[in-house]
């Protein structure tokens, strides 16, 4: 994995994965793309995508299809879209995170959100250099925006999102 390489990190259960990468290429293909690259981590578990589309709106597509039919999905758990892939260094992913977050208005709040897999480097470090360089008010509880960090060994996914645009099959099944 490159930076680059992927837009969407999407959980299943251990095991899993090869069956969740079928249901992921079948639901983004009738999305409309005919193909997407999903490749399984080193990380059990886990596998990011490629996809041609939009990440936030294969989101809320995903959502509004398991409305219709919850059978769609038997092993995808998260699918969590990624504006940004970056070395994992604090210093890029601040850079990077206060970039995107200039998307968010004025006057509202955010939250930083770290999730990480393989690395020794802290949540709080990641946090701290971050929301320094965001220029917004913090809101802990009910964020506007959540800037979504999320460290896969070496490369860091980074996202600007609203609080409901993962998807998440425990909310959405």
């Amino acid at each position: 994995m490159s930076p680059g390489r992927f837009n969407l990190i999407v959980t299943t259960l251990r095991g899993m994965e090869p069956l969740s990468a079928s249901e992921l290429a079948d639901i983004l293909n009738r999305m409309g793309d005919p193909s997407p690259r999903i490749e399984q981590t080193r990380i059990s578990g886990l596998l990011t995508a490629k996809t041609s589309l939009n990440p936030v709106e294969v989101v809320e597509r995903l959502k509004e299809l398991v409305e219709k039919e919850p059978w769609l999905l038997r092993n995808i758990q998260r699918v969590i879209p990624v504006e940004e892939v970056v070395e994992t260094n604090v210093e890029k992913i601040a850079e990077v995170a206060h970039r995107l977050s200039q998307s968010i208005p004025a006057d509202h709040t955010f939250r930083v959100t770290v999730e990480k897999r393989h690395t020794q480097l802290s949540s709080k470090e990641i946090i701290e250099a971050v929301a320094t360089k965001v220029n917004r008010k913090v809101n802990l509880e009910k964020p506007d925006w959540i800037i979504l960090v999320e460290v896969l060994g070496g490369l860091t996914g980074i996202s600007v999102i609203r609080p409901d645009q993962v998807f998440s099959a425990s909310r959405h099944g």
